[in-house]
């Protein structure tokens, strides 16, 4: 559970009480409902973290909604975007094991998150991490409900795969980008689950140059 839980929790359920010592226990029960949603909202399951070289895990649970290979800085990239709903968990995490190189807040609009325009013009936190040969840069996007954005680790950190970072509250959506070559694992209209779905299997920068060479040098 989320702390975020029990802060908003604890005043509704404070108010259920006295609503229903002060009326009748039935005008309590819209307030313990909302109290109960708030709990439920910000629960924080274990997930089982992949572990095998290069993976890409989600940085959070929902629906894969848009796959794209962009040109970003003159080196392309696939994009893939996640839509959290209001049902999904909320809790970010790491895609990789690495170091936060760069955390960019940026000030924007609430556009609906399924909007492909959200993710330039909504508020938004993008975040780079860097290790094991590998840059991932991912994007904590506000959406239509979302209003706030928290992220925990600061830059020169060191992350690992799945590590739980910061959440959205309300509503949302993440974007990860990392290298074009990478072998995409998932499709358009999957489930996926933070820290523990595969979005993508990255080859470590030079890693296959390296390997090249090693096999070179082994022949002679």
């Amino acid at each position: 559970m989320v702390r975020d839980g029990y802060l908003y929790a604890a005043p509704l359920l404070a108010a259920a009480v006295l609503v229903g010592w002060l009326t009748t226990p039935a005008w309590a029960i819209p307030a313990l409902l909302l109290a109960f949603f708030f709990l439920w909202f910000f629960r924080d399951p274990e997930r089982a973290i992949p572990q095998e070289a290069g993976a890409v895990v989600s940085p959070g649970d929902g629906k894969v909604t848009d796959i794209a290979q962009l040109n970003t800085g003159g080196e392309p990239q696939n994009r893939i975007s996640i839509f959290l709903s209001v049902f999904d968990v909320h809790v970010n995490r790491s895609p990789i094991a690495g170091v936060v190189r760069n955390v960019r807040y940026q000030r924007g609009q609430y556009l609906n998150a399924m909007n492909q325009a959200s993710a330039e013009l909504n508020e938004q936190n993008i975040v780079t991490v860097v290790g094991d040969g590998q840059t991932v840069i991912f994007k904590q996007i506000a959406g239509l409900l979302a209003r706030r954005i928290v992220f925990h680790p600061k830059v020169g950190d060191r992350l690992e795969r799945g590590q739980r970072v910061g959440l959205i509250k309300f509503g949302s959506r993440v974007d990860v980008l990392f290298d074009a070559s990478a072998r995409v694992n998932v499709k358009i209209g999957d489930r996926v689950k933070g820290g523990a779905t595969v979005l993508a299997y990255v080859q470590p920068q030079g890693g296959l140059a390296a390997a090249e060479t090693h096999a070179v040098e082994r022949a002679h």
